[in-house]
């Protein structure tokens, strides 16, 4: 297992898996940037960077997401559930749907920062983890 994060492969490409550490990290950091960049530009100079700037992090939101899931052996596509739920409850949530939401992202939050990984290859790529071989000599 190598120590050392790719922060390139982790934000931009969505196959493979990675561990609880690197892919909470990199969401907190993705959420830290939408908040910045939220509080520092506002009016039109929001909606010129927009157009820019929201894509980016959606995407690089979906590739983060989709390799946690697959560490957990669970299909990429769940990323679109959990980040139209983001979507919908940024930055206060408010009705019954934005409730909804917020049940998403406590069960994202609990189900991809709480729970290991799966043990072992799975149909995502190898193991993260060293696991002990048993030897009977």
């Amino acid at each position: 297992m190598n120590p050392k994060i790719d922060w390139a492969e982790l934000f931009f490409s969505s196959s493979g898996r990675t561990g609880q550490g690197p892919s909470t990290l990199a969401a907190a950091v993705l959420l830290l940037i939408l908040a910045l960049y939220q509080s520092l530009m506002a009016g039109p100079l929001q909606y010129l960077t927009g157009w820019i700037v929201y894509p980016a992090l959606l995407f690089c939101g979906a590739c983060v997401l989709s390799k946690r899931l697959h560490d957990r052996g669970r299909s990429g596509w769940w990323a679109a559930i959990i980040l139209a739920a983001i979507v919908m409850a940024w930055p206060s949530p408010h009705g019954f749907f934005d409730f909804v939401a917020m049940a998403v992202l406590i069960w994202a939050a609990v189900d991809l920062c709480v729970m290991p990984g799966e043990r072992g290859d799975n149909r995502y790529g190898p193991s993260l983890y060293k696991t002990a071989t048993l030897r009977a000599d």
